[in-house]
């Protein structure tokens, strides 16, 4: 490949890369794909000696940098908070959020039971997912009816937080097995993430077994 051909590559690799990163939900994966775009194009400009171009991205890759310390190093205060079956609550925040859920779990339809256990998990006091249980008797075995993490926190923290750290809480409610549904592959594969083993036409989990993600 000639110099010329090169850093043109370079130039829309990077040029993608910064404009995919604006398109990202996650705040953590916008930080890291945005650092990774502008020190391409901070790069690309100094071979070609656009010292503007250079310049701005290297400062940009500088905050890329500060702002992903400051969130690794921060440490977050999560919470589990059991709501009724009723709540009004309950009822609007899954309103607001039916399209995002249906794009994880196709056909989900929202049924309120009071045998069923409903969970917000809180990160840092705010409302960061919402999980549903529908305990199946006198099994151990409760079935997820809804895993859902609203857009900027899908890191696998409150997945973690849930399934890794509350093991205890399952435990005390005779629950000692999950089994959830596969939902869209991307879905399917953060349950993999979070311990789920696929057996059959179903996801399931022993509670107490550390899940692998990070």
């Amino acid at each position: 490949m000639d110099t010329h051909l090169f850093l043109q590559v370079l130039g829309y690799v990077a040029s993608a890369l910064v404009a995919a990163s604006l398109m990202m939900k996650s705040l953590l994966r916008l930080r890291v794909i945005n650092l990774v775009g502008a020190s391409l194009m901070a790069t690309y400009g100094l071979l070609i000696h656009a010292w503007p171009v250079a310049v701005l991205n290297g400062t940009i890759v500088l905050v890329d940098l500060y702002y992903l310390n400051q969130m690794w190093r921060q440490r977050d205060y999560f919470k589990l908070l059991a709501i009724g079956h009723d709540s009004e609550y309950l009822r609007g925040f899954v309103k607001f959020h039916r399209d995002e859920i249906a794009a994880f779990v196709p056909g989900y339809a929202f049924e309120p039971d009071p045998n069923h256990h409903h969970l917000l998990v809180l990160r840092n006091m705010v409302p960061a997912g919402l999980v549903i249980l529908e305990p199946e008797g006198a099994t151990g075995t409760a079935r997820v009816l809804l895993d859902f993490v609203i857009p900027g926190y899908r890191d696998f923290g409150v997945g973690r937080f849930l399934f890794d750290e509350n093991a205890a809480w399952f435990r005390e409610r005779d629950i000692r097995r999950l089994v959830s549904d596969p939902g869209v592959p991307r879905h399917a594969g953060y349950l993999e993430r979070m311990g789920f083993r696929r057996e059959g036409d179903v996801y399931t989990r022993e509670l107490g077994r550390t899940s692998s993600g990070r």
